[in-house]
């Protein structure tokens, strides 16, 4: 983990956009008190912007909401298995 002043940090940018980039985290301090953090984005992030480019996601651009549904468990229903008998149904 590498820490920065502001001041270096604006004149070497690239080189510090670059660690971060390569994975490191970069603590930017003004007057010697930590106040921020540059860091990689996360993978989970970069395939979800991969899925988008590809247009097997949408995302409207709107604040995210959460979810009100429950997240599948084990002993729940089969989500394939419950689309199927909706499509025999049809």
């Amino acid at each position: 983990m590498t820490t920065v002043g502001i001041k270096v940090l604006k004149s070497q940018l690239s080189k510090y956009v670059a660690k971060a980039t390569a994975g490191e985290t970069v603590i930017v301090a003004d007057r010697g008190r930590p106040v921020a953090m540059l860091s990689p984005v996360p993978r989970a992030v970069k395939v979800i912007d991969e899925l988008r480019r590809q247009g097997v996601v949408q995302w409207s651009g709107k604040k995210l909401q959460p979810t009100t549904r429950r997240p599948w468990q084990p002993g729940d229903p089969d989500p394939q298995v419950s689309r199927q008998v909706l499509e025999d149904r049809r």
